[in-house]
């Protein structure tokens, strides 16, 4: 690897190795969470109190292995010649989840696409392949105050498009939000300026404000969240049992494996609400730790996408640091109270084998982008 040569960056060296062990703590600590806030639910549904885990080594973290060092042996430069591929592909995925052979229906979405031998879901592959699209067109344009609309947004717009649309029909809102607000991010560091950002932003929160108003669960989401004491049998009664177990937590919290919450009362214990029963058996502090992981992991990422000179490389970083920013926020905000809920799982903690394992791999990317930075 020390002999590769990067256009725009200098020859590899070691990896960056506090990125690593930010990762693998929290890779970690996602493992120990899981194990204590699905016990219950998998001895009542499963007869197996490590059913879930079980299927989230098998299924997150054995793929998220293997994609993480595949990430780090292949150069991340050759992903800049098959972005535009890579994202057709996944596009046909989307479709496919709507073949009533190949699509599973679960909890009123169709978000998973079953092979028979294993299951995914192709919504969450965007994360890396639309994000390495965006920094693919990115780096290859030079903005400038008068913006080239057919060859600087237009190829934006038509993938934003038919990737919001497929996933609007799923639902699945909130994933659109945190893609396209992730290669806003990456647009706008790329130096276009501040005045398409807000237009595009603009024309997101129309679109989102006219699905949001004829849609019964969208719409009872938001008026909830407006009228928050609405009572416990309402809309609001998932937030208000996690508030009650964070709450509980208080400092030091009941101890791990010890929630009360997780075992009757607080719905998606393994998925969203995850960080309701790490904060009611860690309390502030233990809750505390894991903001200070993902703040590092977040800061460490954007650090290093300073210091690379490959604009590929940099856009990169800029594209994962802002999904992981915006999801573990829509996540810790949604839980607490602060936003709507939305049903947004937290990264590399919550239940579900397709997310740990490309969260890996994002992370196994930019790990192999660290190696050219500096």
């Amino acid at each position: 690897m020390a002999g590769i040569k990067l256009s725009g960056a200098k020859s590899g060296h070691a990896p960056d190795f506090f990125l690593i062990a930010v990762l693998v703590v929290l890779i970690l600590l996602g493992i120990l969470v899981l194990a204590s806030a699905s016990s219950d639910l998998g001895r009542i549904k499963f007869g197996d109190s490590f059913y879930y885990l079980k299927h989230q080594l098998f299924n997150g973290l054995l793929p998220g292995l293997i994609g993480v060092l595949l990430a780090y042996f292949v150069p991340y430069q050759k992903y800049k010649k098959i972005a535009l591929f890579a994202l057709i592909f996944n596009i046909l995925l989307l479709i496919a989840v709507f073949v009533p052979s190949l699509g599973l229906k679960t909890g009123g979405s169709t978000r998973w696409l079953n092979l028979g031998f294993f299951s995914f879901q192709p919504a969450e592959f965007l994360k890396i392949f639309y994000i390495v699209y965006v920094a693919a067109l990115v780096s290859g344009t030079k903005f400038t105050s008068k913006i080239d609309f057919k060859n600087n947004f237009l190829p934006f717009f038509l993938v934003t498009g038919i990737l919001a649309g497929l996933l609007l029909i799923q639902p699945a809102t909130s994933t659109v939000a945190i893609l396209v607000a992730s290669a806003l991010a990456v647009y706008f560091m790329g130096g276009v300026p501040w005045k398409y950002v807000i237009a595009v932003m603009a024309i997101g929160l129309v679109i989102v404000s006219l699905l949001i108003l004829p849609n019964g669960y969208r719409r009872d989401r938001i008026f909830g969240y407006l009228n928050p004491d609405s009572g416990s049998q309402s809309i609001n009664y998932h937030r208000n049992q996690a508030l009650i177990a964070i709450g509980s937590g208080e400092l030091t919290g009941m101890g791990y494996g010890k929630s009360i919450a997780k075992m009757n009362y607080l719905p998606e214990v393994v998925g969203d609400s995850i960080f309701a029963v790490l904060a009611q058996e860690l309390g502030f502090i233990g809750a505390g730790f894991v903001v200070m992981l993902f703040v590092m992991l977040i800061v460490k990422l954007l650090l290093i996408a300073k210091n690379t000179r490959d604009k590929f490389g940099r856009y990169i970083l800029i594209g994962f640091a802002a999904v992981i920013a915006c999801q573990t926020f829509v996540n810790m905000g949604s839980i607490s109270g602060i936003l709507p809920m939305t049903g947004v799982p937290l990264p590399f903690l919550s239940y579900g084998g397709t997310a740990l394992a490309i969260f890996m791999t994002m992370g196994g990317i930019a790990i192999n982008v660290s190696k050219y930075s500096g």
